[in-house]
């Protein structure tokens, strides 16, 4: 499980550290890809298997399935930790999440989150006074 939250800067050559206890877990290959939100998602190679899997599933006769597969997999990409503990995030992926400087690194369970600071802060925000909700929502049925 990934959990925490870390600050580090994108270089103007796309790399970014990812954080030693996330690298860890991750080893020192792991696929990114485009995020549901402006950000990116980072799996295990173990996790995206799963996911793969599950994707696989889907009929391609649904427009839904095609738009989110063609979407999910286009920007993703196997990519490696060098020997400082960056990994190169190809152009389209920065765009994809308007990463400019700094960056926020997210653990959220089974994937990573890579967020423009900017824009994890915004949704922070947007989201502070649902998240009472949400939860109530989320859990009403759930015994904890």
């Amino acid at each position: 499980m990934f959990m925490g939250e870390y600050h580090h800067n994108i270089d103007e050559k796309g790399r970014l550290i990812i954080p030693a206890k996330f690298r860890e877990t991750l080893g020192n290959k792991f696929i990114i890809t485009r995020g549901i939100e402006k950000c990116l998602y980072i799996y295990s190679q173990e996790d995206w298997d799963k996911i793969v899997k599950k994707l696989n599933t889907l009929p391609f006769t649904k427009k839904d399935a095609r738009i989110f597969i063609r979407s999910f997999f286009s920007g993703a990409a196997l990519i490696e930790v060098d020997r400082q503990g960056r990994i190169n995030i190809a152009s389209p992926l920065v765009g994809h999440a308007g990463l400019t400087k700094e960056c926020v690194i997210i653990g959220a369970n089974d994937r990573i989150e890579v967020w423009d600071k900017a824009s994890w802060d915004e949704f922070l925000n947007a989201n502070a006074e649902k998240l009472e909700d949400i939860a109530e929502n989320l859990f009403m049925e759930v015994d904890l």
